[in-house]
């Protein structure tokens, strides 16, 4: 990732994508199970559906319990707001209105395969990330890079474990 200079104002964004020797319908397991989400990731603990919802599908919530070294821990509800089996599915942290961040993975069919990709977008809305840039206001550009190469990081490596657990399936 290279140095943009973004503020958290400038809603910045992350992507990563990897080519997966899978069909988009195989894929879409992986991507839509809100529970596989903790066991990729290295702040995300504890995820569970709620009012009654038991699956993916647009407009339902999640609650999400999330630790990380230097902001702490804290809890959020996700709203699913885009749901097209198998080709997209995305959230939105917070209010879907006005969300603190939106999360997406998109899968394109590739020749046998899939090329999916994953995407991250800091605000518009407040977050924990907040605190530390009204703390250090003259830092903030460095802040949200080191976050967003944080949500980078992730990404590649959420991709290259669905990518192994659906290649190993196939």
């Amino acid at each position: 990732m290279e140095w943009t200079g973004q503020i958290y104002a400038d809603t910045p964004t992350v992507s990563a994508r990897a080519y997966i020797e899978a069909p988009p319908e195989l894929l879409w397991r992986y991507v839509s199970d809100i529970h596989l989400m903790p066991e990729l990731s290295a702040e995300l603990q504890h995820v569970e559906w709620l009012d009654g919802a038991t699956g993916a599908g647009t407009g339902n919530r999640f609650r999400g319990r999330s630790a990380h070294h230097a902001l702490g821990n804290w809890e959020t509800v996700s709203t699913i707001v885009d749901c097209e089996e198998p080709r997209r599915f995305g959230w939105a942290v917070g209010d879907p209105a006005h969300p603190m961040s939106v999360w997406r993975f998109t899968l394109h069919p590739q020749d046998t395969g899939t090329l999916l990709e994953q995407w991250a977008q800091l605000g518009p809305a407040p977050s924990g990330l907040s605190v530390a840039i009204e703390a250090m206001p003259d830092k903030e550009q460095k802040i949200v890079f080191v976050r967003l190469r944080e949500f980078e990081t992730g990404i590649k490596s959420n991709l290259a474990t669905i990518k192994e657990l659906a290649e190993r399936e196939k």
